[in-house]
Parts: structure tokens; sequence; C-alpha cells
């Protein structure tokens, strides 16, 4: 099982106290296993904010959550295919997954030095995972998120091979399907139209902070456990 971080030194905003009609809820804190941990299972991730020509470390909650439905996964012919193709692995190459989602080509890039050292610790807990699709023994593709409970919050996915991400996607999906598949939760963040193309529907925030609750006192999946 994961190990438990230090407590984290801050106190998240209360449910009741978000600003419905906005996704930024909070300001400042830190990047530390603790604080992480915690605002995964409040229903927050963190990512960089220009405000006032300043960058802060924002916490989000959409207001309207990207969540892939375990069931609702879209897998078309092709992509069947190319599923065949690739070799799955878990866990092999998390700082190379992370460092090719945070590559600076890549257009809107917020992974920073900062995010991918704070990530790489979380790790180590057995916290955040990546996903990866391989082929002749190359690094081809795949995802990384953190894992708290039942919850999986997708953070980023990134491929050098056509498909290859998408396969790395039907591997998670997979790997969630297990006796708790019912309560589990694979949040996305926000729906775009690509992932949206893949099964991606958008959940009101509340409804998504209920299914957290109900899925947060689940084991993780078996991939995913250090004693695995």
């Amino acid at each position: 099982m994961p190990i438990a971080p230090a407590p984290t030194p801050w106190a998240f905003p209360p449910h009741s106290t978000w600003d419905p009609d906005d996704d930024l809820v909070a300001l400042g804190a830190d990047l530390e296993p603790g604080t992480l941990v915690t605002a995964y299972g409040l229903g927050l991730f963190p990512m960089p904010v220009t405000l006032d020509a300043e960058e802060h470390l924002g916490w989000f909650s959409p207001v309207e959550r990207g969540v892939l439905p375990l069931d609702g996964l879209r897998v078309s012919r092709s992509l069947r295919r190319s599923v065949r193709d690739f070799e799955i692995r878990v866990d092999t190459a998390f700082d190379e997954v992370m460092a090719a989602c945070g590559s600076p080509d890549r257009p809107d890039g917020w992974i920073t030095g900062e995010f991918r050292q704070a990530y790489g610790r979380l790790h180590r807990l057995g916290w955040a995972h990546s996903v990866e699709a391989w082929r002749d023994g190359r690094l081809a593709g795949g995802l990384y998120g953190v894992a708290v409970g039942g919850l999986f919050a997708g953070e980023s996915m990134f491929h050098r091979e056509r498909d290859a991400s998408k396969v790395a996607l039907v591997a998670l999906v997979d790997l969630l399907r297990d006796e708790h598949a019912d309560r589990r939760v694979l949040d996305v963040q926000w729906q775009t139209p690509h992932l949206a193309s893949l099964g991606v529907v958008r959940r009101p925030r509340a409804e998504y902070l209920e299914s957290l609750r109900r899925c947060v006192d689940l084991p993780p999946p078996a991939a995913f456990r250090l004693d695995d």
C-alpha cells in the first residue's frame, strides 16, 4: 500500500465556500506529498496560474469535471488493432513519462521542474503512477496520474508513436476494472474534444465530489500497490 506522507500544515477551504462558478478554488500552499494527497482526496488538483502578472500555485476543482466512466471508453476498430502492437508496463519509467508530458515543445505546457520533482516524490511513496506503452524496447507513449483509494486522477499523457497514449489509456481502464470497478473514479480534470471522442463526459462538481466521497476508502488497484 502507499506510504503515508507527513501531514500537510495547510488547510484547504471547505467545499461549502467554493465559488460555484469558478474552477479555481485556492492559491498558495506547497507541493509536498501530504499536501497533494490531501488535495486529491478533497477533489482538488494543482496547476500554476498567473494573476496580475504574478505566478501562483493554484488549486482547481472544475465546475464541470471531466470523468471517463470505466464502461464508457470508446475503442475504435483501429485502436483495438493498435493495442496488440504495444507492450504495457506500469511504473517502470515514471520520470521519463513525466519528462515527456512536460516537454517544452508541447503547447500550453505547465509541467515545470518543480512539478516533476513533486510528483517524483509522490511516485516513490506509491501514490503517483505511470502506465506506459512500449514497442521494440522503446517508450512509445504513456500517461501518469495519482491514485488515492478508488480515485485515479489522470494528469497528462503523451505519444511518440501513433495511438500509443490511447493504448496506455485502454490499459489503465483495464487495470481499474476490478471487483471495485463500480465505485472507482477515473478523473481527467476537464473534458476536451479529443477526450470526449474517447468517452469522457462532464460531471457537475457536486456529483463528482459525491462519487469521490464514496470511493476514497477503497484499496488502490493491485497494479498500483507497493506490496505487489
